[in-house]
Order: structure tokens, then C-alpha cells, then sequence
């Protein structure tokens, strides 16, 4: 008996409508489903495939050891979760032993900060494997604001909240357009930073863009305890300049 394959599907911003055709039609026909959630929820992922599972299907929820607090916050937390992807990886793996094809769902695209990536570094040498982009946050918060992101030769660069405050403030200083992910708690430092270059009032906070919930605010506006982890802040290109 052969191996199944590994499809890693990237299945949107979370509005079950945003799958790609393609993502569909492997999603239908996969034999197991799994989904990355936390651990008590079933899952954004989950929630944004849920009209599109055929109910045939084995469901394997891949529950992390923590997503927030002190637990997450911890030294140990990085070994932690090379123990999650490695024990997981090889649960998926014993079902592609068994000629099953196996997709892994990933909320926006696989490859652009998705967490399907590190079961494709496990499992993708040992089987075939199909990956399939997604729509991301990226595309998905400028078409929520109503706003172009770029435009001619605009520049657009994507950070992580989570660069020393220097350091975002330089790559925000050198770029005409940026994207700013991984926020929570680097709320208030990316805040500050927008503010002393003067970018603030070009500046938008989207919280669970094409999501039940979303939100549209200006980023001092948002209570730093509060930030939601699928929000984005977008500095968009300056058609008036």
C-alpha cells in the first residue's frame, strides 16, 4: 500500500467563502482533516472549513500546549512546542502510512508565517505533499479598510510586532507602505513608534479581517489588553502625496 499525500491548504482570513477553489476541491476529498487549535476552542481554522468537511472524514484537532500566558511566556515554552509539532507530526504520520491523504489546514497562506510549516519541515521529505496558497490578512485587511495597500513603485514591507523598538522604527523610517503582524502585547510599542514618525494618523488597526467580530479602529484606540491575535495594523500607501 502506498503512502498518502500531505496537503498543506491554505483556506483564507477565516471567511469559509475566501477558500480557493482548489483548496475545496483537496479539502472534500482528504481523508483526515486536521486543524491547529487551542485547547479548550475548536479553532479559527476549524470554524473557517467548517460548511466544507463532507462529514466522512476523521477530524484531528491539533491542540497546542498554550497560546497566551505564563505558560507561553515561559523559557521552556520554545522546547515545548518542538515536542508538540515532532509528537503531532508523527500521529499525522501513521495515518499517511496508511494511504491517507491528510490535510493540515492553515488559516491564511501555509508558507507566510503559518504554522502548517512545521509539519511540512517534519513530514514533507517522507511524503508527497501538495501545498496550496491561501488568501492572507495581508490582502484580506486593505480590502476591509476599503484602501489600496500599494500603488506604482511603492515599497511594502511586512514586520512582526515583535522587532526591538529600534529596529521597527528604522524599517518603518525606510519604506512607503507597511504591514505589521504579531501584535497582543507589542501593541503599545508599535503605537509609540508609529507616533513619533508621524504615521499614526495613516494608520489602521483590523482585528479578524473577513471574520464575525471584526473591528476597524486606529491603532491608539485599541486597549492593549485587548488586542486579539488575528489583527494587523496597516500603513497604507499615501495617494495624496
Amino acid at each position: 500500500m502506498s503512502n498518502g499525500r500531505l496537503l498543506g491548504l491554505g483556506v483564507g482570513p477565516g471567511d469559509p467563502d475566501l477558500i480557493t477553489l482548489k483548496a475545496f476541491k483537496l479539502l472534500q476529498k482528504a481523508d483526515v482533516v486536521a486543524y491547529p487549535t487551542g485547547r479548550t476552542s475548536g479553532g479559527n481554522a476549524h470554524d473557517a472549513i467548517a460548511p466544507h468537511i463532507n462529514g466522512r472524514q476523521e477530524l484531528v484537532p491539533l491542540r497546542y500546549p498554550a497560546t497566551a500566558g505564563p505558560v507561553a511566556d515561559s523559557r521552556e515554552y520554545p522546547a515545548l512546542l518542538r515536542a508538540f509539532y515532532d509528537e503531532t507530526a508523527e500521529t499525522l504520520a501513521a495515518r499517511l502510512e496508511q494511504g491517507k491523504d491528510v490535510a493540515i489546514i492553515c488559516l491564511g497562506d501555509p508558507f507566510f508565517y503559518g504554522s502548517y510549516m512545521y509539519w511540512h519541515d517534519r513530514l514533507s521529505e517522507r511524503f508527497e505533499t501538495i501545498v496550496v496558497p491561501g488568501v492572507s490578512s495581508v490582502m484580506a485587511a486593505p480590502a476591509a479598510l476599503g484602501l489600496p495597500l500599494v500603488h506604482k513603485n511603492d515599497a511594502v514591507t511586512v514586520l512582526p510586532g515583535t522587532l526591538p523598538e529600534p529596529v521597527l522604527e528604522e524599517k518603518l523610517r525606510n519604506t512607503d507602505v507597511a504591514v505589521i503582524m504579531k501584535l497582543g502585547r507589542t501593541l503599545p510599542k508599535v503605537v509609540r513608534v508609529l507616533e513619533k514618525l508621524d504615521l499614526l494618523d495613516r494608520s489602521h488597526y483590523v482585528e479578524r479581517a473577513t471574520m464575525p467580530g471584526q473591528r476597524i479602529l486606529r491603532p491608539d484606540e485599541v486597549d492593549p489588553k485587548k488586542t486579539d491575535y488575528f489583527s494587523i495594523i496597516i500603513v497604507p500607501c499615501n495617494l495624496k502625496g
